[in-house]
């Protein structure tokens, strides 16, 4: 019996110039990550037209690489940004060595808790988020670092057992104004969650319910960690300030990060 051809992988320059056509910048780069991605020629087929059409790379191929971790993001999940590490370092500088409980508030696909644990020595991991989608794919990635996760909004679907007892609180709450979140890139607006983006008027409507709540959960010491755009941080160090946090800002000028940090003294 005849043994039927098998099909012939597109080779590389057709699929660089397929995403070269639909705008990707960084074609070559993408190619060789959707060429090792792909299972089957009509798999990478798929995978090609899909980044063609604006999906987000991290999307396509089902990870994201943050903190050297290859963290699995699913379809409509905030994808991690890389300028995030900067708060994952901020945090791992504060954070005691041995026995460190973190909480991963609007945890999204995990990847911040994650990549915390992981350098720390014999911490505990709490997540939470209230999308499904993203709780779905945290609870991949938290899994293998002995976190657990919640569904439900901010604090409530936490054990009521971690009152006062957090030393590290990681909060990468949503701070895009509402009237910009259509000025975000497409990949963005278009393919991650609406409450992953939009932080009310100011943007800054989420890291009020966070900070309003946070001395009641966080241990003497303990910090709250979250990232906001430059022009936001004084009034987001006023709102730390006023929920009873001694406030701290960090900038990192190569990733455009700034990160706010609250203290409970």
């Amino acid at each position: 019996m005849a043994v039927p051809p098998v099909p012939s992988v597109p080779p590389a320059p057709s699929v660089v110039a397929r995403l070269r056509a639909a705008g990707c910048v960084f074609a070559e780069e993408e190619a060789e990550l959707l060429l090792s991605a792909a299972r089957t020629p009509e798999e990478l087929g798929t995978m090609v037209e899909r980044r063609a059409a604006g999906h987000p790379l991290e999307h396509v191929v089902g990870w994201a690489e943050f903190r050297g971790l290859r963290v699995t993001v699913g379809e409509g999940v905030f994808v991690p940004r890389r300028r995030t590490e900067f708060l994952v370092e901020r945090a791992e500088a504060l954070a005691r060595r041995g026995g460190t409980v973190v909480v991963d508030l609007c945890c999204g696909s995990g990847a911040l808790g994650a990549a915390l644990v992981t350098a720390l020595d014999g911490a505990e991991l709490y997540a939470a988020d209230i999308d499904p989608a993203a709780v779905r794919c945290a609870r991949r990635n938290v899994a293998p670092v002995g976190g657990q996760v919640y569904e439900g909004d901010l604090y409530g679907p936490l054990p009521a057992g971690l009152r006062g007892r957090v030393d590290v609180l990681l909060a990468n709450v949503p701070y895009v104004p509402t009237g910009e979140v259509e000025l975000l890139p497409a990949e963005a607006r278009d393919h991650e969650a609406r409450v992953a983006l939009d932080g009310g008027a100011d943007g800054l409507d989420v890291l009020r319910r966070v900070t309003g709540e946070a001395t009641a959960w966080l241990a003497p010491g303990g910090s709250l960690l979250f990232e906001t755009s430059e022009r936001q941080a004084p009034t987001a160090t006023a709102i730390v300030a006023a929920a009873g946090l001694t406030p701290h800002v960090a900038t990192c000028e190569d990733r455009y990060a700034t990160v706010v940090i609250g203290t409970h003294d």
